[in-house]
C-alpha cells in the first residue's frame, strides 16, 4: 500500500532505509519532499501507531513515536535534521509504552481537544466581588444619622472624664498632686460663691477682646490685599512670614519696659502674637477663589472695586471666619501668658495664685473654664461660618 505525495509515490526497497510505505514524508528545509497537509493518522489505512513504519521498529530516519514535524499538520512524523523546539515540547500527548494508540492515562488527544483548549491558561480573572457593606459611621465623608453623631459627641466628653477619674483614684485621690473631677467641680464653685471666677473670667475676656479684635481688623485687610493683588503680596509677605516665627513671649520684656507693667502690654502680647498667622491664613483664603469667577465678572462689566466687594470677599468669607476660629484659641494662650507676670485679675493670674498656695483643685477649676470659654467662641464662630457660607455646603 502507498501514499501519495507531492512528488508521487515513493520507491520502495531504497538502500538503508526500511519500508516505509504507509509514512508520509515531509518537505523540511533540506528540500525533501512535503507531505500533504491534508493527511491525518485517522485517513491512513492500516496505520495503528502514528508516526511508525511498523509496530515495534523504528528504522534510521524513520520518525520517533510522539515527535512532530515542524510546519505539519501530521502528528507523530519527525524528519532528520529537523529539531524539536524544547519550549514548544511535543505535539500531542505521549503514547503509552505498551503500544496502544490511543493517548496516555489523564492526557487529552488532539481529537478531543476542542477549539478554546489552547486559550484556557488564558482564561480571564474572575469577577471582582462587590465592596463589602460598611456602616456608614465609618465611611469615608458620609453623613451620619443625627443620633450617632450625638452618641459620639458625649463620648468623645464622657471617656475623658473617665480616664481622669481613673487616674486620681490610682495616686489615692490626692488633692495636692491630681484631684478628681468632683473636687475640681468643689473648687470651682467655692470661686465662684467668692465672686471671683467672674471677676477673673470677664478681665481674660475683655484682654482678648482688646489684642486679638485689634489683630484681627489689621490681619483681615492686609491678608485681603496680599491675597488679591500680586504688589501687596510682594510687598508683605516677605517681612509677616519672617515675624511669624518669632515667639511672642519673648517679647514680654521689652513690652514690660516700652508700655510698662498695665493693660497695654498685655494685650500688645495678644496681638503680636496672632495678627500675623491670621494674616497669612487669610490671605491663603482669598488666594483660593476661582481664576474663572473673577474672569467671568469682569466679562460682565463689572470694575475692579466690584469683582473685589461682591466676588472675592463673600468667596473668601468662609475660609477667613475659619482663620479666626483658630488663631482665636492661639489669643487665650497668650492672654494666660501674659497674665503669669504683673497682674491682678485674670484666669492666668488666678492659677499662678493657687499654685502658690498649692491648690490644685483651684487650678484645675480654672482650665475647665477656659476650655469652656473657648469651646463657646469655636461653636459660635462655626455657625457664623455656615451661616455666611451656606453656599459652600
Amino acid at each position: 500500500m502507498s501514499l501519495l505525495t507531492e512528488g508521487g509515490p515513493e520507491p520502495a526497497g531504497s538502500a538503508g532505509q526500511a519500508d516505509t510505505a504507509d509514512v508520509p514524508v515531509a518537505h523540511g528545509a533540506t528540500g525533501r519532499p512535503a507531505a500533504d497537509n491534508s493527511l491525518t493518522p485517522a485517513s491512513v489505512p492500516g496505520s495503528s501507531v502514528p508516526g511508525s513504519a511498523a509496530p515495534g521498529s523504528a528504522a534510521p530516519g524513520s520518525a520517533a513515536p510522539g515527535s512532530a514535524v515542524p510546519g505539519s499538520s501530521v502528528p507523530g512524523v519527525l524528519v532528520a535534521g529537523d529539531a524539536v523546539s524544547p519550549e514548544r515540547g511535543p505535539a500531542v500527548a505521549p503514547e503509552d509504552l505498551t503500544g496502544s494508540s490511543g493517548p496516555a492515562d489523564g492526557a487529552v488527544g488532539p481529537e478531543h481537544a476542542g477549539p478554546g483548549a489552547g486559550a484556557a491558561a488564558f482564561a480571564p480573572l474572575p469577577r471582582r466581588q462587590p465592596p463589602r457593606r460598611v456602616p456608614r459611621v465609618f465611611a469615608i465623608r458620609a453623613p451620619i444619622p443625627r443620633p450617632s453623631r450625638l452618641a459620639l459627641t458625649a463620648l468623645s466628653v464622657l471617656v475623658p472624664l473617665a480616664l481622669w477619674q481613673v487616674l486620681s483614684v490610682a495616686i489615692d485621690g490626692r488633692p495636692d498632686y491630681l484631684p478628681s473631677p468632683a473636687q475640681a467641680w468643689a473648687a470651682g464653685l467655692d470661686l465662684a460663691r467668692d465672686g471671683l471666677l467672674l471677676g477673673d473670667t470677664l478681665a481674660s475676656i475683655r484682654r482678648v477682646l482688646l489684642g486679638f479684635g485689634l489683630a484681627v481688623a489689621v490681619s483681615v485687610p492686609l491678608g485681603i490685599a496680599m491675597g488679591a493683588f500680586q504688589a501687596g503680596r510682594a510687598t508683605f509677605e516677605p517681612v509677616i512670614g519672617l515675624l511669624r516665627y518669632l515667639p511672642a513671649s519673648a517679647f514680654i520684656p521689652l513690652l514690660a519696659l516700652w508700655l510698662g507693667i498695665d493693660e497695654m502690654s498685655k494685650v500688645a502680647l495678644l496681638f503680636l502674637g496672632t495678627v500675623f498667622f491670621n494674616t497669612l491664613m487669610t490671605a491663603d483664603a482669598v488666594r483660593r477663589t476661582p481664576d474663572a469667577l473673577v474672569d467671568v465678572s469682569y466679562t460682565l462689566g463689572a470694575r475692579r472695586g466690584e469683582v473685589l466687594r461682591k466676588v472675592v470677599i463673600p468667596h473668601s468669607l468662609p475660609g477667613i471666619l475659619d482663620a479666626i476660629r483658630v488663631n482665636a484659641a492661639a489669643a487665650w494662650n497668650f492672654v494666660v501668658v501674659a497674665e503669669l507676670f504683673a497682674a491682678e485679675e485674670g484666669l492666668g493670674y488666678r492659677i499662678v495664685r493657687s499654685q502658690r498656695f498649692n491648690q490644685i483643685d483651684r487650678i484645675f477649676a480654672v482650665l475647665v473654664v477656659i476650655a469652656l470659654i473657648g469651646l463657646t467662641i469655636d461653636i459660635a464662630l462655626r455657625l457664623l461660618r455656615d451661616r455666611v457660607g451656606r453656599w459652600t455646603s
